[in-house]
């Protein structure tokens, strides 16, 4: 599956998913672009390791996914976007009468908005090129709910709904729209979740994960970055040719019932 040639925009790639993805395209042949909303020594390490040990072009570009100019301002700067994953995201759990209205906001906007900013200045590219793939990471939350987890439970909604939209509009195009739906990742940030959880519910850390973290994953095992990204690469792939405006599960059967 190779993406030679191609230029790919992650965000929110410089860790987990995002970075895992970003690793995978690489490897395919795809040029990538890196981008957290930090600026650091590190970040721009990462694109420069990306690029040799792959032969790619690798860079990293500083961009806040929570303002709409500057999710633009990231895919005119990558200069060309071929393939775009959203992957940005961040969560809050709170009650909704509880809910903070600033981290509602944060977690829409990012989550959600710059999904619809990013897609709004790549698509024009992507037609230009004549070509394109646009990979938005949902979650099974953005095919069922859970309690106290309202903004990040819209805002995945909100996506796959847009994900059809957008691929409605460019059906006739060859682009393709699709959406992944992770359950949960074991992902760095996951890992340490599993300690504090384990403390808080005075269990093993073994139960912690199959009976309050996977309680809802009747696989009771984690979906890997791997096969995250594997599948976001085969989504770029020709195989993937006539598959847009879905949603593919990687959830473990949680939304099988």
């Amino acid at each position: 599956m190779s993406l030679s040639g191609k230029t790919a925009v992650i965000t929110g790639s410089n860790s987990g998913i995002g970075l895992g993805i970003a690793w995978e395209l690489a490897r395919a042949g795809a040029n990538v672009v890196l981008n957290s909303f930090t600026d650091n020594e590190e970040d721009h390490a990462l694109a420069e390791k990306i690029a040799k040990e792959t032969g790619v072009t690798a860079r990293y570009i500083k961009a806040d996914m929570s303002k709409g100019d500057e999710c633009r301002k990231l895919v005119e700067e990558a200069g060309a976007c071929d393939i775009l994953v959203n992957n940005a995201g961040i969560q809050h759990v709170a009650a909704i009468d509880e809910f903070p209205a600033e981290k509602w906001d944060a977690i829409i906007a990012i989550n959600m908005n710059s999904t619809f900013h990013t897609m709004a200045a790549a698509l024009p590219m992507m037609r230009k090129a004549g070509w394109g793939r646009v990979v938005n990471v949902a979650s099974a939350h953005g095919l069922r709910a859970s309690p106290f987890k309202s903004a990040y439970v819209t805002a995945k909604h909100g996506v796959v709904g847009m994900t059809k939209v957008a691929a409605l509009e460019t059906a006739k195009e060859t682009i393709t729209v699709n959406a992944i739906c992770p359950g949960y990742v074991l992902t760095p940030l996951v890992e340490k979740q599993i300690p504090d959880t384990a403390k808080e519910y005075g269990i093993s850390e073994d139960e912690a994960v199959e009976k309050v973290i996977l309680a809802k994953q009747p696989s009771k095992e984690f979906a890997t970055v791997e096969q995250i990204a594997g599948i976001a690469v085969f989504l770029c792939s020709s195989a993937a040719d006539q598959i847009t405006g879905t949603t593919i599960s990687a959830d473990g059967g949680w939304t099988a019932s």
